[in-house]
């Protein structure tokens, strides 16, 4: 585990150097390494996914894990797209002058050496080391044992095209154990190895890093999050942005877990919501006002509330405007991703400017 430290450290100093383009190229190499290998992905893909039913994975899990060709062509696409982006490195983002002359600018420098420890998602292999390499960074990626398979043949594929352009493949290593004292070792930093860590799983992970880790650590807990819609959006438009928010894929942290509806809006939307929610094969929990809406819902209870369900479960609630429900989330969110849908700019603007979390979305899904 050191000398993988001592070798990102040396790719590190590499990458800080390499031109946008040189490193463009080792983006568009690896997007094509993933296309050309997808088979060989699935094909190992399948393996964990089978070892991961046998050990009684729950759903959600076996969603985040599981990789078919969309999911692979959508990892290429994420690193073009990543490659199209605007080269963080250099930019100057202040400067001014002293009276004296002096000349001071505040310029985006890379960190050095990432280290992502991460669960269930293979996609991250991909997004973190396309991400690292474009801001002139190395990581050192640890996945969790259900997906180690599949994140080491994606290493593979990644590491083997950063090479064919010249850039060291060490800027990008995947821990080649699923021992869990690697975790340890990465949590205390190599030997001054690592700059920062980047947690990405369950809350057991996050919180083992976030009181373990010696050095910096950039990370959230669970993805409790809301969609709050009011008596002005028009049906349409909710009921699209609440299903998608809740059903697109209900394993992942951005996935919507409350709907908070205007006592103003129960007359007009409450009912196809609820209606169009269930036929999308969501089991919705409701307050009292929602359970006299339809018959299929189920009593939510306090714990619903701050429940992270994972799964194609909602709780619903009715407040009473738009304060009651920025209140509702100040309380309960997780301070991840929370959603307003309303023609009211000025509603809009109030819930955004007052919601305490990550992203915070107008007319559009969490």
């Amino acid at each position: 585990m050191l000398y993988m430290g001592r070798l990102a450290r040396d790719a590190a100093a590499e990458l800080a150097m390499a031109s946008t383009e040189q490193k463009n190229a080792a983006l568009e190499a690896m997007a094509a390494a993933l296309e050309a290998g997808t088979d060989k992905i699935l094909t190992t893909n399948a393996k964990d996914l089978e070892a991961a039913e046998k050990n009684g994975r729950a759903a959600a899990f076996l969603d985040r894990l599981r990789l078919d060709e969309a999911r692979v062509a959508a990892m290429a696409k994420g690193l073009r797209e990543v490659a199209g982006l605007t080269d963080p490195v250099g930019q100057t983002i202040a400067s001014w002058t002293r009276p004296n002359g002096l000349e001071i600018a505040r310029v985006r420098v890379p960190l050095g050496v990432i280290g992502m420890v991460y669960e269930s998602r293979p996609n991250v292999t991909a997004d973190a080391s396309a991400l690292c390499l474009k801001s002139g960074n190395a990581v050192i990626l640890r996945s969790g044992s259900d997906s180690f398979l599949t994140c080491l043949v994606i290493a593979n594929h990644l590491t083997e095209a950063i090479k064919s352009t010249g850039l060291p493949a060490e800027a990008v290593q995947l821990v080649p154990s699923v021992d869990r004292q690697a975790v340890g070792y990465i949590l205390g930093g190599l030997d001054g190895a690592i700059d920062v860590i980047v947690p990405r799983g369950g809350k057991s992970l996050v919180e083992r890093v976030q009181k373990e880790a010696r050095v910096p650590v950039f990370a959230h807990l669970e993805g409790n999050c809301h969609v709050y819609v009011d008596e002005t959006a028009p049906l349409g438009m909710a009921r699209d942005v609440v299903v998608n928010a809740k059903m697109r894929r209900t394993g992942i942290c951005g996935a919507a877990e409350t709907l908070l509806v205007s006592r103003a809006a129960v007359a007009t939307h409450l009912t196809p919501i609820v209606d169009a929610l269930i036929e999308a094969g969501c089991e919705v929990r409701g307050d009292p006002d929602t359970q006299h809406t339809d018959s299929r819902v189920k009593t939510a209870t306090d714990e619903d509330w701050d429940t992270e369900y994972l799964a194609p479960i909602i709780a619903v609630k009715v407040v009473d405007d738009l304060d009651d429900a920025i209140a509702h989330v100040a309380e309960h969110s997780s301070h991840h991703t929370e959603a307003i849908v309303t023609t009211d700019e000025a509603a809009a603007a109030r819930f955004l400017s007052r919601v305490d979390s990550a992203i915070v979305l107008h007319n559009a899904s969490t």
